[in-house]
């Protein structure tokens, strides 16, 4: 594509789709918002009308808002956990040791709605705008979204079978799926990793398995070095999930008339995020509204209580959280000048010693000018 092409592109129709997120205008950060907020208005109204209104006002009538607070605590553990876990695995092997303040504003603009790609998309371009290489760090964050599923599996395999055991209203086949899938997916992954030079001898399987191969090969460099990233990594992502689901329960212990159980929220929880809203587009606005409602349905919730527990889980989730990533959006758009602030310093060579160490590419533009 030429680059007349290309600058088209950006400021064309698609420009906002395609754009870096450093070129968001503020008009596009505003047209996004509304998008979700829509999205997410639409698909509320309607499970909540699948639901019955009536129904549903009645929950809002008896609520227990004093629950509500809590849920405040649970988000920010979340949050933080989340950049310790980012911070390791951009750091295992040859990668980027970031300080603590950048690491929170790539995880924060990552959160919020101001990409149509999806948070991942931020975070390659983060590491990219660091001086690592489009696939490396492609491999690295396809390694966290890895690190997310495999915290979260194991959390709802160990809850399915608790399940199980109690004989619970939660249907069999969910919690079948969990108690089954886990084991067989992850001894099948350990073997696609094992065997992947051979599954990718050619180069179309090579493009489309290569990267997804090699980022769960990463999780296995994090594993293979606990002291070092390990535990550090797989603690964050834990607190990152059970921060999550906490808020998740909090919401749902004010609509419901008894206390939920938690092995039940937890495998409602993953079923209804089968994918993260880390990786969808618009941090999943409307798809999250309208799957995880009936996801909980499937562990024994009422739908009324559901529909209201995900709005206002999104709420906590999704909306209050905007503020940190709007600050953590134009944190990352500043260029860094001589002799930045801590936000803006990085380190880029990892564990790799004696090799010479990647560029911070911000640097680079601004030594130029």
């Amino acid at each position: 594509m030429s680059e007349r092409k290309k600058e088209w592109a950006r400021r064309g129709p698609l420009g906002v789709l395609l754009a870096h997120h450093r070129e968001h205008e503020a008009h596009h950060v505003v047209m996004l918002m509304l998008i979700a907020a829509a999205l997410s208005l639409i698909a509320t109204i309607l499970v909540a009308g699948a639901a019955g209104y009536v129904a549903v006002a009645s929950r809002i009538r008896h609520a227990h808002t004093y629950w509500f607070p809590f849920a405040i605590v649970g988000a920010v553990a979340a949050h933080v956990g989340y950049t310790f876990a980012y911070r390791e695995v951009a750091h295992v092997g040859r990668g980027v040791r970031l300080g603590a303040l950048r690491a929170g504003a790539i995880v924060a603009a990552g959160f919020g709605m101001f990409s149509p790609r999806g948070g991942f998309a931020v975070d390659i371009e983060a590491l990219q705008d660091l001086g690592v290489p489009p696939q490396e760090a492609r491999v690295r964050v396809l390694g966290l979204g890895s690190l997310e599923y495999a915290v979260l599996s194991v959390g709802a395999c160990a809850c399915a079978i608790l399940l199980l055991v109690e004989h619970t209203d939660a249907q069999r086949a969910v919690v079948l799926s969990w108690t089954i899938g886990v084991p067989g997916g992850t001894v099948l992954a350990l073997l696609a990793v094992r065997y992947r030079k051979w599954i990718c001898r050619s180069r179309l399987l090579e493009r489309v398995l290569g990267p997804p191969l090699e980022a769960i090969a990463v999780i296995g460099q994090i594993v293979a070095s606990p002291r070092r990233h390990g535990a550090a990594a797989f603690t964050g992502m834990a607190v990152y999930w059970a921060g999550e689901v906490f808020v998740l329960w909090v919401c749902l212990a004010a609509f419901e008339r008894h206390t939920p159980s938690v092995e039940a929220v937890v495998v409602g929880y993953a079923t209804g995020y089968a994918l993260t809203r880390r990786t969808l587009p618009l941090a999943g606005a409307g798809a999250v509204e309208a799957l995880l409602p009936f996801a909980l349905t499937w562990v024994g919730y009422g739908l009324p209580a559901a529909v209201l527990a995900v709005f206002a889980y999104r709420v906590f989730n999704l909306w209050l959280p905007l503020g940190p990533a709007a600050a953590g959006l134009y944190a990352l758009r500043r260029r860094p000048p001589d002799g930045a602030g801590e936000l803006l310093r990085a380190e880029v060579g990892g564990d790799d010693r004696d090799a010479p160490p990647a560029v911070d590419a911000g640097r680079v533009r601004d030594g130029d000018s």
